[in-house]
């Protein structure tokens, strides 16, 4: 159901009360299929686990592999080893590809999307660092991979001197320092010059928000452009950075990379640490790139991840893994032979055939070069959207509590009829789905004992609606967040590492393939996803106002 406007207002007033509560409650219920969870026998439980990390298998993770050849990029958007290349040779300079980014930004060349992907700019700082940079580049020392590129980041992060608004109409506070991986990414000679929108607390998947001009589609006007990593996907699908930051807490990278054509991956839970994460702790949700190619995103994972974060207790949970960044690159080379993919057949009979078809087509591509296709079934796996509903909300009704009190009757319609929902939930009610959450993990990670990687379908349906008259206008749409999230939960609630490919177009609009790899094993996520691009499914029709950086 689609609400906007005043029904979604008056929606809104009847769910803040008790009786309205419960109403809202009972739908949620049905439509998660929540009390199948809750109705579940003792055996669809396991105790609670003591802390959200993922679980580990016990095998040795990947296979022998191959030394193949990089994948050949798109040509239409230009990736970091290009302009690394180019600063190199002398063609350009960081100063110049910064420049050519200002010049669009200020044309307002945003082709479909319309809307600028970037809520606050910071040109002038960049500028400084791409002076340095080019500097380092002529005495041949650059600091590494992501010296002097362009990179935007998400507006959950703080970056000092700029407001961190997650997506909200009343935050405005310019931050006092950076968030711990934005210094990181800063340190590396990254060129910082925006920070990019979010959805309202990271919570709407789909790309809507009241509070601001949310880009559009970059294949669709009148399309969304997924969320809540909205404007990052957005920049990047338009070639204004070849790799930009987001987050992922229920598929909030995953979801816009598919829904705009191009590539993203949720790492690890805590790989990367969050100091400085506006949008606050949880067991869901850590930093991630999107990018151009894979490359891109390995370019950013082998800074990002590989700083440790001393104010950040949890990355302690990650394990001592020696030159992850070399890893991480050879797995770029890997390919698939030998690799085998797990297919839950169980969720692939959700999607439609137009979907379906192309992508088990893509999938067997991939077994044409020496992968190995094999059905899977885990339970448990049917149950992901509810487990993920009351982990995901539960948690961020805590984290939100204070603003709720401060300043609630600025946050949105929708959010607010969300909020109501939740509180409605027992604490039986969400410590039941935590230990059907605990056993999901023990059937995941024990598929993963015989598999490689799980294929699963990014999202249900391509882009929503959301047409250029509702700009800034409240808008609710339960159908279209369920779509969104349908194959995103399952990585988040057992913190498994999840990138996504771009596969094709369907009446016009993208949609992606995912791969879910085993704990810590972002290399073997990395090297299908590479395979993917070299064989070239994964390169869609260039989109409107998208082109190369050039000086």
């Amino acid at each position: 159901m689609r609400l906007t406007g005043l029904s979604l207002v008056a929606a809104r007033r009847f769910a803040e009360t008790s009786g309205g509560a419960r109403i809202l409650r009972q739908k949620v219920f049905r439509d998660y299929r929540i009390d199948a969870l809750l109705d579940l026998p003792a055996e669809a439980r396991a105790p609670l686990l003591v802390h959200p990390g993922p679980l580990i298998q016990n095998r040795r993770r990947g296979w022998r592999g191959k030394d193949l050849q990089p994948p050949t990029p798109v040509g239409y958007r230009s990736t970091a080893a290009e302009l690394r290349r180019a600063y190199e040779s002398g063609e350009t300079s960081p100063p110049e590809i910064l420049g050519e980014i200002k010049r669009r930004h200020d044309a307002n060349a945003f082709g479909e999307a319309t809307f600028s992907p970037f809520c606050c700019l910071d040109f002038e700082r960049a500028s400084q660092a791409a002076k340095a940079s080019a500097d380092r580049y002529q005495r041949g020392e650059p600091l590494g991979p992501l010296d002097g590129i362009p990179l935007p980041v998400k507006d959950q992060y703080l970056m000092k001197g700029l407001p961190t608004t997650a997506g909200c109409a009343y935050l405005a506070h310019n931050a006092d320092e950076d968030a711990h991986f934005v210094e990181v990414l800063r340190d590396a000679g990254a060129l910082l010059y925006a920070k990019t929108h979010s959805t309202e607390w990271g919570m709407n998947p789909c790309g809507f928000s009241p509070h601001a001009s949310l880009p559009r589609n970059v294949y669709n006007k009148d399309r969304a452009a997924g969320g809540s990593s909205t404007g990052t996907a957005v920049a990047i699908a338009l070639g204004l950075a070849p790799v930009g930051s987001g987050s992922d807490g229920g598929g909030s990278i995953r979801i816009p990379a598919a829904m705009n054509g191009i590539f993203g991956i949720k790492p690890t839970f805590v790989r990367i640490g969050r100091t400085g994460d506006l949008f606050g702790s949880s067991s869901v949700s850590t930093a991630g790139p999107l990018g151009t190619s894979t490359a891109d995103l390995v370019d950013f994972l082998s800074v990002a991840a590989t700083v440790d974060d001393p104010q950040d207790p949890t990355r302690r949970w990650a394990p001592r893994q020696r030159n992850l960044g070399e890893r991480w690159y050879r797995a770029l080379g890997r390919g698939v032979d030998g690799c085998r993919i797990g297919i839950p057949t169980g969720e692939w009979e959700q999607l439609d055939d137009s979907l379906r078809t192309p992508s088990m087509e893509a999938l067997r591509q991939l077994e044409n070069d020496g992968a190995e296709l094999i059905d899977v079934e885990v339970p448990l796996m049917a149950h992901a959207p509810a487990i993920g509903v009351l982990s995901i909300g539960m948690e961020t009704l805590a984290n939100l509590q204070d603003e709720c009190a401060r300043c609630g009757d600025q946050l949105s319609d929708e959010l607010r009829m969300t909020l109501a929902m939740l509180r409605t939930i027992s604490a039986t009610e969400f410590l039941t789905a935590q230990r059907s959450r605990a056993a999901l993990k023990e059937q995941v990670r024990d598929t993963l004992e015989d598999v490689d990687l799980l294929a699963l379908p990014t999202t249900l349906t391509t882009a929503s609606d959301y047409p250029i008259d509702l700009d800034a206008t409240p808008l609710a749409d339960d159908d279209a967040l369920r779509a969104m999230t349908r194959f995103t939960f399952l990585a988040n609630i057992t913190g498994l590492p999840a990138g996504t490919v771009p596969v094709g177009l369907h009446d016009g609009l993208p949609f992606g393939l995912q791969f879910v790899g085993a704990a810590w094993d972002e290399a073997s996520v990395l090297a299908a996803m590479a395979h993917a691009e070299r064989q070239q499914w994964t390169q869609l029709p260039q989109p409107p106002g998208c082109r190369p950086l050039s000086p």
